[in-house]
């Protein structure tokens, strides 16, 4: 059974930084365009990020010109570096499949900015 695990969030104060893992036990993984997905509470999850095989990247406005995904396919990982953090971005942060059949969903990982 694939499993994706992330890793890496925490507490920071406001236009602090962060930078999110995502490991995939995904066979291919290389040719899998992967994205990171945010929640936040009362909110429907949605797309922050996604990138593709071939690295072409593509961002939500809301995080456009903060944060950076970027991938390592022989550790077959995800990054997502999150840089001048703003409260409006506290969720839990979760990776999976961007196109095609879903992944079960890892368990997420907490990002909580404030003061």
């Amino acid at each position: 059974q694939v499993q994706v695990v992330e890793s890496g969030g925490g507490l920071v104060q406001p236009g602090g930084s962060l930078r999110l893992s995502c490991a995939a036990s995904l066979s291919a993984f290389q040719i899998n365009t992967i994205g990171w997905y945010r929640q936040a509470p009362g909110k429907q999850r949605e797309v922050v990020a996604y990138i593709t095989s071939d690295t072409v990247t593509n961002y939500a406005d809301a995080v456009k010109g903060r944060f950076m995904i970027s991938r390592d396919n022989a550790k077959k990982t995800v990054y997502l570096q999150m840089n001048s953090l703003k409260p409006e971005d506290t969720a839990v942060y979760y990776c999976n499949r961007a196109f095609g059949p879903m992944l079960n969903w890892g368990q997420g990982t907490q990002v909580t900015v404030s003061s």
